[in-house]
C-alpha cells in the first residue's frame, strides 16, 4: 500500500472545517474553518487550500438532513455539502464517506462535540485551534483525518 502522506478530514457544512494530517508528522494538523462567503461554500478559496496541501484521500462525514431542521436549512446544508464534495473531486481527491456513529466508536466518542474537542486538544496540544468551545468542528475535521489514517494501515 502506498504510504499516504497527507490525509484531509472534512466535518461539513459551511460553519464546518477541514483539516490536513500528516501520518509520518503525526504532530502535526493544519486546520482550517471551511471557507465561505455568507452561506456558502467559497469553492475557489476551498480549492487553493486543498491544492496547497494535495491530500492523498479525504475522510469526509457522512451527513444528512436532520429531523425538525427546516426545509431551506437542509436545502442550504445539502447544497453546501455537495459543494465540498464536487470541489473535492475537482482536485482529484479520493473521497471516502463516514458515518458519524463508525468514527466516534472508534475513538469511544458520542454525539458530544465538546468529548471530540477534548479528545484533540488531548492530541495534538501544540496545535492550540480547538481552545475555544466552537472550535468542535475543527476537533472533529482533524479526528476524521486521523481516523482515515488509522483505517488506511
Amino acid at each position: 500500500m502506498k504510504n499516504l502522506e497527507c490525509i484531509m478530514g472534512v466535518d461539513p457544512g459551511v460553519s464546518g472545517a477541514i483539516a490536513f494530517y500528516f501520518p509520518e508528522h503525526p504532530e502535526r494538523v493544519a486546520i482550517y474553518d471551511m471557507p465561505s462567503i455568507g452561506k456558502e461554500i467559497n469553492a475557489p478559496h476551498l480549492t487553493e487550500i486543498i491544492n496547497q496541501y494535495m491530500p492523498d484521500i479525504a475522510f469526509i462525514e457522512l451527513v444528512h438532513a436532520m429531523p425538525k431542521q427546516g426545509v431551506s436549512s437542509s436545502f442550504n446544508f445539502g447544497m453546501s455539502y455537495g459543494m465540498m464534495r464536487g470541489v473535492v473531486a475537482a482536485c482529484g481527491v479520493p473521497q471516502q464517506l463516514v458515518a458519524p456513529n463508525k468514527w466516534k466508536k472508534h475513538f469511544n466518542l458520542n454525539a458530544d462535540k465538546e468529548m471530540s474537542r477534548r479528545l484533540a486538544i488531548l492530541t495534538w496540544p501544540e496545535a492550540n485551534k480547538f481552545n475555544r468551545k466552537k472550535d468542535d468542528g475543527r476537533a472533529e475535521a482533524a479526528l476524521l483525518a486521523l481516523y482515515g489514517s488509522m483505517m488506511m494501515k
